[in-house]
């Protein structure tokens, strides 16, 4: 299990991810500055962002618009808020670092339904009573 969890994206996109709703600052490679909402942000690192202020490449253009989508490519850099500093990604990272590894503590482990099932299997392998038709009392014997 990697720091971010079994999705195999990398930190930059869970913290991408966690600036959902924040206001961002994007450049593009046509020199654009782009500030606004982020509404949405793909791993591919599309954004979806919402009543930005693009300030064109020469310099005093500057306009609103309602939303823009920018694709991941044309993107150089982002401006994520202070507040994603202490992202509670960053204590997992920290946790990881510590232990060598390993998930937190109830990370990683099978809850409901399958825990039942696992827990079920490892009766059975011991010898314990199991459920239906596994070595109980009373029966055929």
């Amino acid at each position: 299990m990697s720091v971010v969890g079994n999705n195999r994206v990398g930190i930059p996109i869970v913290l991408l991810h966690d600036a959902e709703g924040a206001v961002v600052t994007v450049e593009t490679k046509r020199g654009e500055l782009i500030r606004g909402l982020l509404f949405e942000a793909e791993d591919m690192m599309n954004l979806y962002i919402k009543k930005a202020v693009v300030l064109g490449p020469t310099p005093g253009a500057k306009r609103k618009v309602e939303q823009v989508y920018v694709r991941g490519t044309e993107i150089v850099f982002i401006v994520l808020p202070e507040m994603l500093r202490h992202a509670p990604m960053f204590q997992r990272i920290k946790h990881w670092r510590k232990h060598g590894g390993a998930p937190p503590e109830g990370v990683g482990m099978a809850v409901g339904q399958t825990a039942a099932i696992l827990r079920k299997a490892s009766e059975r392998r011991r010898g314990g009573f199991g459920g239906r038709g596994g070595g109980g009392f009373g029966r055929g014997g």
